[in-house]
């Protein structure tokens, strides 16, 4: 990993932990052999309560996929549709 994190110095401690929680969901469903559905939804939720507003996201996801080249929107996506258990963005 030579990138780093989009991250508001605003944020409370515990916020930076959940979104720093659900970016790294997303690396692992990149980089290994997939991660629970249910651990991608559940992380997104908790990322959804710090950044509420849809144009934040797409920046914070924005910056994250030109830094890591992993998307977030789409990792989301086929959680989302996926009747799979295991998650891989390979």
């Amino acid at each position: 990993m030579s990138y780093h994190y989009p991250i508001d110095m605003s944020w409370s401690k515990e916020e930076v932990i959940d979104v720093v929680g659900f970016l790294t969901v997303i690396e692992k469903a990149y980089e290994s052999s997939g991660v629970a559905r249910d651990d991608i939804l559940e992380s997104y939720r908790k990322f959804k309560r710090i950044i509420s507003s849809n144009s934040e996201e797409k920046q914070i996801l924005s910056k994250f996929e030109k830094e890591s080249g992993y998307s977030g929107y789409l990792t989301v996506k086929k959680a989302r549709e996926a009747n799979k258990e295991k998650i891989s963005m390979k």
